[in-house]
């Protein structure tokens, strides 16, 4: 069976019915419900609230992935409802953040290509490159998954071609003292 309906087009009950009994649609996208849980206009904010709930009862992994590969959403669903303070949001991308990290290291994933970081995100539309897939660092990629614990290369690199220099000097002046004497 296929839905044939965009998700955001459901109403209360049609989210109810779907969400219990998901393994019948052929065409059934966890990360569409979730998004589409943000854009309804036909919901309630209180409607949203219970719909979540019961979408990250039945789909708990899904649910966690979702910091990984759309954050935005994830930020959003989790902060229905609530008025948060500046330092409340930036604790919440903190861990956010933090979370990330630890999926990609216990999944032991050596890339970070997820959702929205893999594309194109521009503000402008008449960008010809605008939702396109992009190589992860490359300088289509707008938005990147950067942790604290990340290091540098060109750093790496400057400090190499530093340190090589150095030795270079180094020798060169122990070769003209030892020449003088």
């Amino acid at each position: 069976m296929k839905i044939n309906r965009k998700f955001n087009t459901l109403t209360y009950d049609e989210y109810v019915h779907l969400i219990e009994n998901h393994k019948k649609y052929t065409d059934f996208n966890t990360l569409g419900l979730f998004r589409a849980i943000m854009e309804s206009t036909k919901l309630t904010e209180e409607q949203k609230i219970e719909i979540r709930t019961s979408a990250t009862a039945v789909f708990f992994k899904s649910f966690e992935f979702l910091q990984l590969k759309d954050p935005v959403t994830y930020f959003e669903l989790t902060t229905l409802g609530q008025n948060l303070t500046a330092a409340d949001k930036e604790q919440r991308w903190t861990d956010i953040r933090i979370t990330q990290q630890k999926i990609l290291k216990d999944k032991r994933l050596q890339h970070r290509n997820f959702g929205t970081y893999s594309k194109h995100l521009c503000p402008y539309d008449t960008c010809p490159f605008n939702g396109l897939m992009v190589r992860q660092g490359s300088r289509l990629a707008e938005r990147a998954m950067y942790f604290c614990s990340d290091q540098n290369s060109y750093a790496q690199q400057v400090k190499s071609e530093r340190r090589k220099q150095e030795r270079r000097t180094t020798k060169r002046i122990i070769a003209e003292h030892l020449d003088s004497e």
